[in-house]
Formats: structure tokens, C-alpha cells, sequence
């Protein structure tokens, strides 16, 4: 007869009396039970220091927040719905391909839940199709392009903020608003999707409300160039009225370090799309009077509301003074939209951890409160956001020793996105019909 060893037989009673108390305890066994979360975002590479580790600082407070209990109504239940989220950081630098792999890897060998992600076009467009071929669900956090869901139909993927569209539609607007000479203007975008999207939305906006507007020069710089300085010598030349630009990160860094101090922004009025993120960085370097936007109403251009002033105050104690730009709140706001999600799945599935069905199900024309305003799931079938926006004007305060926002002019989200039926260029195009704009279309 074989003979158990003395510990092994120590541990049977051991664990006979664990799994006795466990029946006991009501929920004992959810309690252990976690929801693991896939998160991507830039940890390296150029976009690394002014937009992807800022979209990690935002996530990792809100996470550490929800996990204690800590936010504010009606966020304030642990963690997804009592389930405490475990994050998986993965680094979004390496180019599309490599994406579409760590996605797999995220989805089939680390288990997730869920993914939140991708601050590229590129990257967005390469990974949707494969969250949908394996039937996960995917929230993309950021990324510009229309055509995610302008091109596609998507069950298992989402995006929770407003699409490039916005950003130029606003920009226009407000030039308009603030009697902006703009007879001439010349555009410098990178060279992928994000980039010539922004252009193409640009040019069709300025169609529109400057129908006697000429461009001059149109460059398209390889994303990650750095050096431009035969680009600023050319926008030189060209003298336009307007000087406009997509570009963001340390793309958008390099190219206003090398073009400021030779006079660009004197010459010609700076118009920057998504600009706010480089503010602190460059302190200043920044030159007085650019037109910028945050691609929302984010960090400085960012409501007075109760749940931004807890945000904004708790990201900025946490992180030594720096306040949140756009990419921080972008990841909030995923987040957010997919605690509200969980949870309303859980209230109907019996308290259990959802599927992908059923999450799907939950955040398909969703409607949320966030510290940049309230994000609503209309457009895409309900699964592309709009958002409420914002644009003004940078002036380097030195008594505060940094780059104060001014003469800031809100967009509610109706304005600036499209109809749920149209294109976001056929809408431009046919002049914007049925946007809900103060004071008329």
C-alpha cells in the first residue's frame, strides 16, 4: 500500500476547512475574482513623453482611484462593478504589424477581459478587424481617422471620443468667430492616416467658410521626421496668412522649436489641431498667439465641473504639478465608458463578469459623464463617440512660468461632428447640415 507523506496529509484537512469557510463567506469566491485589462499605449518612441506616458499617468490614477473606492458618484463602486482591474501595459511603439500581434497575444495568452488602446491611425485601423475576427472587445481610446467606422462595421469594437472631423470643423469655426485673416494658408500634416485625414477635413472646412481661400504649400512630412527644416523653409516662402498642422508629439515639438525662432509664427498665424499636449514641455518655447485645439475640451480648455476638478487636481497632485492634456483624459474617459458598460451588463447578467456579447451590448449607444464632458456613442451604429470641444489662443504667462490658454470658445458636440446618417467629408461638404451650433449652424 503507498503511503501519503506527512505533509500532504496535513494539507488535505487544511484545504477541506478553506473550501468549508468559502461556502460560508457570501461572494468570497468573486471577491477573488479580478478583471484583467489589456492597455496600449506609447511607452517609447517619439510619441512617448507628450502624449503616450501621459495617457498611462491618467489610467494608472483612475485605475488606483477605482480599485480604492475612491472616485466620486457614480463611479464610486470598486474597481468594474466590485471586480478589481488588473492591468496589462503594453508598449504601442513598432508599427502596425507588430500591433496586430501583441493584440493577439493580449487576447489568447494573457486571457484579458478587455482592451483599451492605440493613439496611432495606423495601428487603429490594422487592430479593429482583429478584434472583430476573434470576437473581443476592443475600445480604441484615441487615434483620429475617420474611417474606422466610416469604412467598417464593427460588433466588438468602439471608440470612445470624437473622431478628427471635430477638430477641424472647430478650428474653422473659430477663425470665423474671431475674424481670422486667412486669404492664403499653408498646411504641414504627416504622411499617414491621421495626417491626411486632418488635411483633407481642413481644406474642405475651410471650402466652406473661407470659400476664397488659396493654398499654397501642402506638405506631408513622413510621421516621426523630426528635422523640418525644408519644411519651415518653405512655409516661409509661401508667407500664407495661416499656417495650419496636424502634426502632435515630438513631431509637433521639433517642428515649433525649429520653426519659432525663425520668425514662422510671426509671419503667419499658427493654427495647431492637437497642440495642447505640448504646452509644458516646451514652456517658453511656445510661441504667443497659436491657434490651438486638444482634440475635446481638455486641460486647460476643460470644463468647471465636479468631476474634472477631481481629475484635474488628483492627476496633478499625483504627478508632481503637471496637469493632464488630451491623452490623459482620453484614456479617463475609455475607461470610464467601459466601468459604465461592465456594470450595466452585470446588473442584468446576475452579477457575473461579462462577456464580450454582453459588453458589446452594454456600450453600443452608451452615454457617460466624463471630466471633459459628456461622451455620447451616436455616431458608427453607436459605436463611434462625439464630444463637446474646445479652441483658444496660447499666451507664455511669466509671472505663473507657463503657457496659459486664453480667448476660449466652447463647441457643444452637435456642432462639430457629423449626423449619424452622413460621412464626415460629405457632411463638410454639403456645408454641414443639421449641426446645432449657439447662435445658428
Amino acid at each position: 500500500m503507498t503511503r501519503e507523506r506527512p505533509s500532504r496529509r496535513l494539507r488535505r484537512p487544511m484545504l477541506a476547512a478553506a473550501l468549508a469557510l468559502a461556502a460560508f463567506i457570501p461572494g468570497a469566491a468573486q471577491a477573488q475574482e479580478t478583471f484583467k485589462l489589456g492597455i496600449v499605449t506609447f511607452l517609447s518612441g517619439p510619441a512617448a513623453e507628450s502624449f503616450g506616458v501621459p495617457a498611462r499617468h491618467g489610467g494608472e490614477f483612475l485605475i488606483g482611484q477605482l480599485n480604492k473606492g475612491s472616485a466620486p458618484a457614480p463611479y464610486d463602486k470598486v474597481g468594474f462593478g466590485g471586480l478589481k482591474i488588473e492591468p496589462i501595459w503594453v508598449d504601442e511603439n513598432g508599427g502596425a504589424t507588430k500591433q496586430v500581434q501583441e493584440l493577439r497575444n493580449l487576447y489568447q495568452r494573457e486571457n484579458v477581459d478587455a482592451v483599451v488602446g492605440y493613439i496611432g491611425s495606423g495601428d487603429c485601423l490594422a487592430v479593429a478587424p482583429v478584434a472583430e475576427e476573434l470576437k473581443k472587445f476592443l475600445i480604441l481610446f484615441d487615434c483620429g481617422t475617420p474611417r474606422i467606422f466610416e469604412d467598417a462595421s464593427y460588433k466588438y469594437v468602439f471608440r470612445t471620443a470624437a473622431h478628427a472631423t471635430q477638430d477641424n470643423v472647430a478650428l474653422g469655426r473659430y477663425m470665423k468667430a474671431h475674424n481670422v485673416k486667412a486669404g492664403t494658408f499653408s498646411m504641414i500634416n504627416q504622411d499617414y492616416a491621421w495626417g491626411q485625414d486632418s488635411r483633407v477635413d481642413f481644406v474642405a472646412t475651410m471650402a466652406q467658410l473661407f470659400p476664397e481661400a488659396k493654398i499654397e504649400a501642402d506638405l506631408l512630412p513622413k510621421f516621426g521626421a523630426g528635422q523640418y527644416g525644408t519644411e519651415v523653409s518653405a512655409l516661409a516662402r509661401a508667407g500664407s496668412d495661416v499656417v495650419y498642422s496636424s502634426l502632435w508629439g515630438g513631431d509637433l515639438q521639433a517642428f515649433i522649436l525649429q520653426a519659432a525662432p525663425r520668425g514662422l509664427f510671426q509671419r503667419s498665424q499658427g493654427v495647431l489641431s492637437a497642440a495642447d499636449h505640448v504646452l509644458q514641455p516646451l514652456g517658453d518655447k511656445m510661441p504667443n498667439g497659436v491657434i490651438i485645439g486638444a482634440r475635446g475640451a481638455y486641460g486647460l480648455m476643460s470644463p468647471k465641473t465636479p468631476l474634472n476638478e477631481w481629475f484635474f487636481n488628483g492627476y496633478k497632485a499625483e504627478r508632481g504639478g503637471v496637469y493632464p492634456v488630451q491623452a490623459s483624459y482620453r484614456m479617463v474617459q475609455a475607461l470610464l465608458g467601459l466601468k459604465t458598460a461592465v456594470e450595466k451588463a452585470m446588473a442584468s447578467n446576475g452579477s457575473k463578469k461579462p462577456s464580450p456579447e454582453e459588453l458589446a451590448a452594454a456600450l453600443e449607444n452608451a452615454e457617460w459623464e466624463s471630466p471633459g464632458g459628456k461622451i455620447q456613442m451616436k455616431l458608427g451604429n453607436g459605436h463611434q463617440a462625439i464630444q463637446p470641444m474646445a479652441i483658444g489662443r496660447t499666451r507664455y504667462d511669466a509671472d505663473k512660468k507657463m503657457v496659459v490658454i486664453e480667448d476660449i470658445q466652447n463647441f457643444e458636440a452637435e456642432c462639430v461632428n457629423p449626423p449619424a446618417n452622413m460621412k464626415s467629408i460629405e457632411w463638410i461638404k454639403a456645408g454641414f447640415p443639421g449641426a446645432k451650433c449657439d447662435g445658428g449652424s
